[in-house]
């Protein structure tokens, strides 16, 4: 797990320097071990060193960021090349099959330098190319120098758990692992539809594009090409989908089975490192499924620490963590949070998550993967994509009364909404009526807009100005809706998953720990999304209702029987409550009244609205919050 980062120009007098060291030092907390540098002029051999002031002419520089996981040695140091001098890698992830892999290679003759996975990974990809990412378990965002071929190659990961960001210079192209360390080379202007979807929907990371209208991403499951002579990107394509057909063939009982067995392998896997490694631990299925797996596979030599977000108020999953922690014999670290803590620590929050982010959730796991850190835990695992593969929300019940319909069953339909109703919260319930919105048929579609935008708490969005700029995007909210299987398939590869993902990599990594996800893994992707719908969703609205059938035996009973959805849920209305003199602030400042998205009087009126008990409070609040503050902290520009 590391930074990486590199700049390409056509010329070596455009070349930015200063940007490259800039660049290095902004992603040293992904990586504080070690470092090291690439410098190439254009014509002769590259140089790598530790030393980023080098005179001379240069046209290529890559940066890398090192915290050691696997192989704690000089060995492992990067930027890497093969004996032959025709590949470079900078890495940032893990490769967890190295292992096997290795001795795979071994076979066919490669001999290795290090016990590295980064040098596994490199010798893969000099002997098969691109055919090596059909062959890898892992996680990464990597960066190859085919010298013969004179190209940069970038990947990402199928599910987009590590990060990679470019730009397109005039002269040249860039990339890093992270927003903020581009940005010295960009404009700040906002680019105006992610805006709205994130104001209006709380959406973030749901494509190529960012906040940031000249920072991109590379797509989960994407490899590009940029060609070193041009310095511009020369192709660009998927190397892995999601499955769309269903077995019909296998039985519940078989599928529990091997759910489980792909499960307890793939935490096996993960569980691979030569530092310490502990969980996040919510007490909800996913992360009980992690911890009661890392202690059964790793028997009594795990010295298992856990790590719980402890809320305050009657959302509280507190109870369920001591009991699993109790099970798995473990060591149970808690966190609690008082609001003026997020007023203290929402500037550095902020940076370190690049962009506006969904929720104040995202704040208590920034001060779990902190006490993790003070406690010496280097790798955590967690179970991130459970939910969006299995249907875990309990607004999939919409869309699995959607494909009821659709199949001719309407009974069975309303059976399961009023089951999942009447065993879900109120605001569980608001979510299954936003996803019954995106059912209406296309003839109402304004009204359900306008439906949509209330329970989004849109007056305060200048809905005019993003018109204006042909920013206005709902279709989240109406594709992929008319069954169980299309909304987890844009939930996993669009919307809920790709934000999540960036929320812990930053959190994770802005404490220097690698978080790993054991629920993401191709194989276990591909047999989940092959299943009937209903082993995911029950007739009587059970949900993820084949992996409560894996666990049994392995997870108490009495997680699997819950039926609540919490997760590291914060109590964010009484927190903006108890700081409403500090939210008037922020919504009536002048960085509030300069940003032309916003309303800044209609805001500050809703907010006078939800403190007098006239209007309920809702998530649009604190995204005001979020923007204006990001703003103000970044210099984003709205034009």
């Amino acid at each position: 797990m590391c930074g990486i980062g590199g700049i390409l120009t056509r010329r070596a007098e455009l070349f930015p320097g200063a940007a490259l060291t800039a660049m290095s030092r902004t992603l040293r907390h992904r990586g504080p071990d070690d470092y090291g540098v690439l410098l190439w002029d254009g014509e002769g051999a590259p140089r790598r060193s530790r030393d980023l002031y080098t005179p001379g002419a240069i046209r290529l520089g890559l940066v890398h960021r090192r915290l050691s996981i696997i192989d704690l040695t000089e060995t492992g140091w990067q930027p890497m090349s093969t004996v032959d001098g025709r590949f470079d890698i900078i890495f940032n992830g893990e490769i967890y099959n190295y292992v096997e892999l290795r001795k795979e290679l071994l076979v066919a003759g490669e001999r290795f330098r290090s016990t590295s996975d980064t040098e596994v990974l490199l010798a893969a990809w000099a002997r098969w190319g691109v055919a090596a990412l059909d062959r890898l378990v892992g996680m990464y965002a990597f960066v190859i120098v085919d010298w013969r071929e004179r190209k940069l190659v970038l990947a990402r990961d199928c599910f987009g758990i590590k990060p990679l960001y470019y730009v397109v210079l005039p002269e040249g192209f860039a990339f890093a692992s992270e927003v903020k360390a581009l940005l010295p080379l960009v404009s700040r202007n906002v680019a105006p539809k992610p805006l709205y979807q994130y104001l209006q929907y709380g959406l973030t990371d749901t494509g190529a594009e960012t906040l940031f209208a000249d920072v991109h991403q590379i797509r989960p499951a994407t490899v590009m090409e940029i060609g070193l002579d041009g310095a511009k990107p020369t192709s660009e394509r998927r190397y892995w989908q999601l499955p769309t057909g269903e077995n019909g063939d296998i039985s519940f009982d078989e599928a529990a089975r091997t759910l489980q067995d792909l499960l307890v392998d793939s935490v096996q896997l993960h569980l691979r490192s030569d530092v310490p490694v502990g969980a996040c631990l919510s007490g909800g299925i996913d992360s009980s499924a992690i911890v009661m797996s890392m202690r059964a596979v790793g028997g009594d030599q795990v010295d298992l620490h856990t790590f719980t977000y402890a809320a305050d108020g009657p959302i509280n999953e507190e109870s369920w963590a001591d009991l699993v922690g109790k099970e798995a014999r473990a060591t149970v670290h808690k966190v609690s949070v008082q609001p003026r803590e997020l007023v203290r620590d929402l500037d550095r929050l902020i940076a370190d998550q690049d962009l506006p982010f969904g929720s104040t959730s995202i704040y208590a796991q920034h001060r779990v993967f902190g006490a993790a850190h003070d406690a010496g835990i280097k790798v955590m695992l967690d179970g991130q994509g459970a939910d969006e593969m299995l249907g875990g929300y309990p607004f999939y019940a919409s869309a699995r009364a959607a494909s009821l319909v659709r199949g001719g069953q309407p009974a069975a339909a309303l059976s399961l909404l009023k089951s999942s109703a009447a065993n879900s919260s109120s605001g569980a319930i608001r979510a299954m009526l936003r996803t019954l919105a995106g059912l209406v048929p296309a003839a109402p579609f304004a009204s359900g807009v306008g439906l949509l935008r209330r329970l989004g708490g849109g007056q305060g969005v200048d809905h005019g100005w993003f018109a204006e700029r042909n920013a206005v995007d709902d279709r989240y909210f109406w594709e992929h809706r008319s069954s169980l299987r299309g909304s987890l398939t844009a939930t996993f590869t669009e919307t809920n998953l790709p934000a999540l993902l960036r929320y812990e990599d930053r959190n994770s990594m802005a404490h220097s720990i690698e978080s790993r996800v054991p629920f993401l893994t191709r194989g276990l992707a591909e047999f989940v999304f092959s299943l009937p719908e209903r082993f995911l969703i029950a007739t009587d609205g059970t949900t993820k209702s084949v992996l409560r059938a894996a666990l049994r035996g392995l997870v108490p009973d009495a997680v699997l029987d819950r039926r609540d959805k919490v997760g590291f849920q914060t109590p964010e209305s009484n927190w903006l409550g108890d700081l409403s003199g500090w939210v008037s602030s922020v919504l009536n400042s002048d960085a509030a009244r300069a940003i032309p998205a916003l309303r800044a009087d209609a805001m500050l009126e809703q907010w006078s609205a939800v403190q007098r008990r006239r209007a309920s409070f809702h998530t649009g609040i604190w995204r005001w919050l979020n923007v204006v503050r990001w703003a103000e902290q970044t210099g984003a520009r709205f034009h």
